[in-house]
């Protein structure tokens, strides 16, 4: 599915669970007004309103928080039950919450009726998510129509992809012969009337022909899945197309970028098609950079008295210095000095050398039960406190909250070439390895987990970590 289309999947959905959300609210209420229980229960106009736009406001939040809007017409229907009772299970300890930081004296059973409903009529409507999209098609836009240029393997696949789309109103026509004579197409059996058999039969048509069809037919786009080097000789028919006012979609798959996503960009006048492995958005890289100084600087403002007794407590209990200063690689390699409270004694570098066969990882020089870690930098380290002078990498910006861990330079000269592409992205003090079990996961499934972050980062993402950071470092599980 086009990426517009999913984000009117998105869009549709996400307002129905505000209908199912109020509806089920009212009946809940109508329900328990009428039930002939010991206490009369009666809601304010006021109160109504605050509870059902804090219900409608987290239901549809956890909706796009845990992206069950972007499979409820794909996965299974156990899965959808499962992910509806969660979503609502959740919201209604949210009415709680509300309940009690606002005093409101709320009736139990209206709690669990809303909850029930809830939970029924989205089950409901996304058990029938299929039906609901092809209505919306009919009722409310009308059939995109797509022509396939290209007869090769990459376009029978794309023509898969938009036969598997057809629900959300898309509608393959047909395909063009990347050559005027289709007979030259060895991937297709073409008899006297060409055609490419997929779910269903569809005509080929030759390239001499699409002015003729787009004269004729109702087409809204044309996908060019060529070979790259018949692009050139294709001037033509883009500008015809252009000319046409008929949307154009060039696959790129032939490029040998595995992990990039490609967009096009503007350099003054010149269009780039540019590829990119890492997250590109500058908008929501800035928020990131917005969040970090927010939260390191407020962090920063009410833990300084603590800071301060621990580097107290570090000078007092063995000779050194309070905080340890390293050069790290930052953001595409940039060097920074990269600050922590020592937890290891004064001479701790010059005994590296004589412990590293001790190490349990090759490149990363992690030695359990470190003979040269101090009492209080044991303790510092179960629970990462030794970690809180990064937030001032993070204020100053050669950090985030949430990224890969920064290395030092002489781990980075040992990685492989896949592994460098974790400095394309700006070093964090926590991310997915630190709540997948911390010091206890192994060196390659740590790069492995940074390059799913880069992979999949969104602001979601990052702030599922943060949270997810705090219990496991509070319990000091993983930290050796």
């Amino acid at each position: 599915m086009f990426r517009g289309h999913r984000r009117k999947v998105r869009a549709i959905f996400g307002i129905l669970d505000v209908l199912i959300v109020a509806a089920a609210f009212e009946l809940a209420y109508w329900t328990r007004v009428h039930l002939e229980l010991t206490h009369t229960f009666f809601l304010t106009p006021p109160v109504v309103a605050l509870l059902m736009g804090w219900s409608i406001v987290v239901w549809v939040a956890l909706g796009y928080w845990w992206e069950l809007y972007d499979r409820v017409d794909s996965a299974h229907p156990r899965v959808l039950l499962r992910d509806a009772f969660r979503q609502c299970l959740t919201g209604a300890a949210s009415v709680i919450l509300l309940e009690y930081l606002s005093r409101l004296d709320l009736s139990r059973p209206f709690v669990a009726l809303f909850a029930v409903y809830t939970w029924v009529l989205i089950c409901l409507v996304r058990l029938n998510a299929a039906r609901i999209l092809r209505l919306m098609g009919r009722e409310f836009g009308s059939a995109h129509y797509v022509l396939v240029a290209g007869l090769g393997e990459a376009a029978l696949r794309i023509g898969r992809e938009l036969e598997n789309a057809a629900p959300y109103g898309i509608e393959l026509t047909g395909f063009v012969a990347d050559s005027d004579d289709p007979q030259n197409q060895p991937e297709v059996n073409l008899e006297v009337r060409p055609e490419v058999q997929l779910a269903r039969r569809y005509p080929v048509h030759p390239m001499s022909r699409l002015p003729e069809l787009l004269r004729r037919d109702i087409v809204d786009e044309v996908i060019f899945a060529v070979d790259s080097r018949r692009l050139a000789e294709l001037e033509e028919v883009f500008l015809l197309c252009d000319e046409e006012g008929v949307r154009t979609r060039v696959a790129v798959d032939f490029f040998p970028h595995v992990n990039s996503q490609v967009y096009l960009d503007r350099l003054g006048a010149s269009p780039l098609l540019t590829f990119s492995a890492t997250p590109h958005d500058e908008i929501r890289l800035l928020v990131k950079r917005v969040i970090d100084i927010l939260l390191a600087g407020a962090a920063l403002l009410v833990l300084w008295p603590v800071m301060l007794a621990i580097a107290l407590i570090i000078r007092v209990t063995s000779p050194g210095p309070a905080i340890f200063r390293q050069v790290r690689c930052g953001l595409n390699g940039r060097r920074f000095t990269f600050y922590k409270f020592r937890s290891m004694c004064k001479d701790a570098h010059s005994l590296r050398e004589s412990l590293e066969h001790l190490s349990e990882r090759q490149t990363a020089l992690k030695i359990p039960n470190d003979p040269r870690l101090t009492a209080v930098g044991r303790w510092l380290r179960k629970f990462s406190i030794d970690e809180l002078p990064q937030l001032w990498n993070v204020l100053k910006g050669d950090m985030s909250l949430v990224g890969p861990r920064p290395a030092v330079p002489e781990e980075v000269a040992q990685y492989q070439r896949w592994q460098r592409r974790r400095l394309r992205m700006r070093p964090g003090l926590t991310c997915l390895w630190a709540v997948s079990g911390r010091d206890a996961v192994d060196f390659e499934t740590w790069m492995k987990l940074d390059m799913q972050y880069i992979d999949s980062w969104s602001l979601i993402l990052d702030w599922k970590i943060i949270l997810r950071t705090i219990p496991q470092v509070l319990s000091g599980r993983g930290a050796h």
